[in-house]
């Protein structure tokens, strides 16, 4: 990063270059710092209440803030604002302090207007604006926001024996922080297991985010934490509605999000901790530790926990709770496998397969909603012709109205939704059926498959539902899903 020496009535200072060359103070030399440097807090200064709400918690770019140039400048002479690296340079090895990146293949160089120079950025954060060896990441580094938001939990559902037991063990956490892992099976209400936990942090005055990979999920939870906190502030952060004015006590956000934030947050709960991409990208797991307080509760929420947090469980390293039955108290629907020949051949010739189209009949004539997992984009489209003369709509993760016709299916506007794997979690319906077509492709691992049969029967109303896996061969995915299943309800009995 390129940095300027710069006077005023404070005495001469070091500035990131592009700042000095949008201000009014006198340019003397240049030079290049490895550290930047940070002023003491000036306690006398009167800070601009709006620029801490933005900055409060946040690792933004200048250009995600709308403030004028020297009052940001002011802010940083006195001490309340700091200036970060946004690239940092190991020995010729870079690493993005925004987003934790350090595969050197996404880094690249460009010709850079402000500094003059080539200058490396991150090519694996791009999507949310260049971070650059010459953009600093501004920090807020003077006084804290004092919440005091009433704490008041207005949701007087009743919890089972399961839920009440890690309610509890969460609200402890939230006093003594540690990591924990709540094991509870598709449908098991892990949502209301964490109001009294987040009650508690509320009251104390510390900062709640709950993170998901998903923005379905996000969009999902946000009507139901606002109804169950009415009088806190809660806000929901995703791509599209990114919203960096303001700041709030309780966050909803995609874990992609929290590469905005830093040491922000007391108690942070991850939900699907497992889902994809959040259990792949090790940037995205960067993202949590990076957002979370040095001495934060972490609390990680799945049906399906990934690998590495079984390994953290053999080593005791993760302390884990399980709820092994669902909030209504009835089994997990069990999968039906059910041979349906080469269903990609006939799709080419615009056929589905007869037990397939029985299956599709049968829920029309029974007016059962049904929710249709297909594997690719391709397939979906395919399937969606077909049954173009039937009420039903096809949902991916770039359809622009996947939330509306989502909305549509819950309100049985719509009888037959066709998916990929976009609703495999998260997402509650009541009253559907499920089927896989083509379950035994490779884009349907184990855990998606229990996830996508935890989609039925989540409603007291309807706590069975059918569940079919039509395939053209099983997979060990399929078998090991099953199993998987039958070991939840098994342990469900077992604790009667």
């Amino acid at each position: 990063m390129r940095f300027a020496t710069i006077s005023s009535e404070q005495g001469t200072i070091l500035c990131p270059e592009p700042l000095v060359k949008s201000t009014v103070y006198p340019l003397q030399s240049i030079g290049t710092l490895n550290e930047l440097p940070h002023l003491p807090l000036n306690p006398t200064f009167h800070f601009n209440p709006q620029l801490q709400q933005c900055l409060f918690g946040k690792h933004l770019l200048l250009d995600e803030l709308s403030f004028p140039i020297e009052k940001i400048q002011e802010h940083y002479l006195s001490g309340h604002i700091s200036y970060e690296k946004g690239i940092i340079d190991e020995n010729q090895k870079y690493r993005c302090a925004r987003c934790g990146n350090r595969e050197q293949d996404l880094f690249a160089s460009f010709d850079c207007f402000r500094c003059k120079e080539e200058c490396m950025y991150c090519r694996n954060c791009i999507m949310m604006r260049r971070v650059s060896q010459c953009t600093p990441l501004l920090r807020w580094s003077g006084p804290e926001v004092m919440w005091s938001n009433p704490s008041d939990l207005k949701w007087d559902g009743q919890l089972s024996e399961l839920q009440q037991s890690a309610s509890r063990r969460i609200t402890e956490v939230v006093d003594h922080p540690q990591d924990l892992l709540i094991w509870a099976v598709c449908g098991a209400g892990k949502t209301e297991i964490l109001f009294e936990g987040i009650k508690r942090a509320i009251g104390q005055g510390k900062r709640v985010c709950l993170a998901t990979p998903r923005t379905d999920v996000v969009t999902e939870l946000l009507p139901r934490f606002e109804r169950a906190f009415p009088f806190v502030n809660t806000q929901a952060i995703y791509g599209g509605n990114v919203e960096m004015k303001d700041t709030s006590q309780l966050i909803l956000s995609t874990t992609h999000q929290l590469f905005r934030y830093k040491e922000a947050f007391d108690l942070i709960i991850v939900d699907e901790v497992d889902a994809y991409p959040f259990s792949y990208d090790k940037t995205l797991q960067f993202a949590v530790e990076k957002a979370s307080k040095k001495k934060a509760a972490k609390v990680y929420l799945t049906a399906t926990p990934s690998k590495t947090m079984l390994q953290r469980l053999k080593l005791n390293s993760l302390e884990v709770v399980h709820i092994s039955k669902r909030f209504h108290g009835y089994p997990l629907p069990e999968p039906k496998f059910e041979w349906c020949g080469n269903w990609s051949k006939k799709l080419k010739k615009r056929r589905l397969p007869a037990n397939v189209m029985a299956y599709i009949a049968t829920r029309y004539e029974q007016k059962r909603k049904c929710l249709v997992f297909v594997p690719t984009v391709d397939f979906g489209k395919e399937v969606h012709s077909i049954l173009n003369e039937l009420n039903c709509e096809f949902v991916h993760s770039e359809d622009p109205e996947r939330l509306k016709k989502l909305n549509q299916f819950r309100k049985g506007e719509i009888e037959l939704l066709i998916t990929t794997t976009i609703l495999e979690r998260g997402v509650t319906v009541p009253e559907i059926d499920v089927a896989i077509l083509g379950a035994e492709h490779e884009v349907f691992s184990s855990n998606a498959l229990v996830q996508i049969a935890g989609r039925a029967g989540r409603s007291i109303e309807d706590p069975y539902g059918e569940v079919v896996y039509f395939h053209y061969g099983k997979s060990k995915a399929m078998v090991s899903a099953r199993k998987t299943i039958r070991d939840h309800n098994q342990r469900a009995l077992n604790s009667e």
